[in-house]
């Protein structure tokens, strides 16, 4: 293992955040034993002038989905095999969805933040732990056929929390006693972002006025509630190295290879995804919240890892990981496919699905992935959203998330037809918002009072229209809506099931 070349990678880019003086991370490299170099640079607190460290806490975000997978697999009354609706009270489509499914994105559960969204609260909104839970239970269908395809969800960690927690087990108190106690570490469970966290770092994003800070109203759970220090989580990516004490034969199974109904392998396990290093088995996780973007990545055969941590909203954490194992394994990775397949906007030739590519990246249902040439096409190397399509006579055909799908190219100088205004309602939710068409231009307005906001819709096909919307924040929701007869579904990637009626 190279260490010096990879120290030297992660100290760039280190330096590179104390040159411009915002917001920065730590990037700490190690074996199973100890801490082999530690890159740190910006601040944590640009309020303060504070340096950020090693000890800085930041928040986890999904990284902290393999810890709940980790307390399931140390045995109890959660079997992977068994349903959601053997442990909670949930609508029929989700009671079907076994455990394991539930955990390692095949499940097709529309995921929670997005699905509100959709009704108009965004993930700035304050809201708690029972509201979110009640609504995740209220949902009545699936994105898609359990085991079909793959695509992100944090639904089905809260869901499962939820379950460990209606069976009297402290979400909390297991994971402390269970892992954190025993290898003296500070990883905390706040369940809001307003919950104190001792030296936790701001997190932020840079806005035309300047860096500003994030904010995230949502109340936090197992998909993504974790904070602690980069020393932390490298502590105890060091026990799952080195297979020992709590962390005892848990790396194996976190990521052992899982697949769809045909057998086709997923790369996704149980809270840690594969990173396709040249010539490395590595395996780890991302996570981002408001202001927070983290990657950890372990090379089990070598038994070393990389751990990055940022408190800021543009940082390719999961990019910085790739590069400094890559340099730490003496590989090269590959630049991105530019110009392989046609640029422009696409729609499926069935169904409410969209994609687009502009140099080397390919943005489907609102999600971008960069891609690399790969035979006659191109791929993707995120697990979670698996890319592989290539240019053929008009448009672009392959796999998205393991699902085949065929698209053509958005049609010149379309326009919204007339029969698209309407006030549209979801009974069930209590939503509601009015498109308005004329002279074949259309708008759409949700909200209500001051709330109340008004976005253009992009016509994709007769049926289909493209709308974007933020909350004065870093994050964006790309929303397609799919026009049927009398009634209008709103599509995400990770949430496809709300269907509204014309009023």
């Amino acid at each position: 293992m190279q260490w010096s070349k990879a120290a030297a990678v992660a100290a760039g880019v280190a330096q590179g955040w104390t040159r411009e003086g915002g917001p920065g991370g730590a990037i700490l490299i190690f074996d199973r034993d100890d801490l082999r170099a530690e890159a740190c640079g910006g601040f944590a607190s640009l309020e303060l002038r504070l340096p950020f460290g090693a000890d800085s806490a930041v928040r986890y975000a999904s990284i902290s989905k393999h810890f709940l997978c980790s307390l399931l697999l140390g045995g109890g009354p959660i079997g992977l095999e068994d349903t959601l609706g053997q442990h909670l009270a949930l609508q029929p489509a989700l009671a079907s969805v076994p455990v394991g499914r539930a955990l390692d994105m095949t499940a097709g559960l529309p995921d929670t933040m997005e699905a509100l969204w959709q009704l108009g609260v965004s993930p700035t909104t304050s809201l708690g732990r029972e509201a979110l839970l009640g609504f995740a239970c209220s949902l009545e269908g699936l994105n898609f056929v359990p085991g079909s395809e793959i695509s992100y969800s944090n639904t089905g960690y809260r869901l499962v929390q939820a379950a460990l927690e209606a069976k009297g087990i402290d979400y909390r108190a297991a994971l402390h006693e269970r892992f954190f106690r025993p290898l003296g570490v500070g990883i905390t469970l706040p369940e809001d972002e307003t919950d104190p966290v001792p030296n936790l770092a701001g997190g932020y994003w840079k806005s035309p006025r300047g860096w500003l800070r994030g904010r995230y109203g949502l109340h936090i759970s197992a998909s993504g509630g974790l904070a602690g220090s980069a020393k932390d989580l490298m502590a105890w990516c060091q026990a799952l190295l080195a297979g020992s004490g709590a962390a005892e034969g848990l790396l194996a199974r976190l990521g052992a290879a899982r697949a769809l109904n045909d057998g086709t392998v997923t790369g996704y396990g149980l809270g840690l995804a594969r990173s396709p290093v040249p010539g490395v088995i590595a395996v780890g996780h991302g996570g981002s919240l408001p202001g927070f973007k983290n990657h950890f990545l372990l090379a089990p055969a070598s038994r070393a890892g990389v751990v990055v941590v940022t408190n800021r909203e543009d940082s390719d954490a999961h990019g910085i990981a790739m590069r400094v194992m890559a340099a730490l394994a003496g590989a090269t990775l590959p630049e991105p496919a530019v110009g392989v397949l046609p640029a422009g906007r696409f729609v499926a030739e069935e169904g409410p699905f969209w994609m687009e590519h502009a140099a080397g990246q390919v943005t489907y249902l609102g999600a971008t992935e960069t891609i690399y040439a790969h035979g006659d096409g191109v791929i993707g190397h995120s697990v979670h959203q698996p890319v592989a399509l290539q240019a053929v006579p008009g448009g672009i055909a392959g796999k998205i998330g393991h699902a085949a799908r065929r698209f053509r190219p958005v049609a010149p100088d379309l326009v919204a037809p007339a029969d698209w205004a309407g006030e549209y309602v979801l009974g069930r939710h209590d939503a509601r918002f009015g498109i308005a068409a004329e002279g074949g231009v259309a708008r759409m307005t949700t909200g209500v009072g001051p709330m109340r906001t008004t976005v253009p819709l992009e016509p994709l096909s007769p049926t289909l229209a493209l709308a974007e919307r933020g909350d004065g924040g870093p994050w964006k929701q790309r929303l397609c809506l799919e026009f049927g007869a009398g009634t209008v579904r709103l599509v995400t990637n990770r949430a496809r099931v709300m269907a509204f009626e014309r009023a």
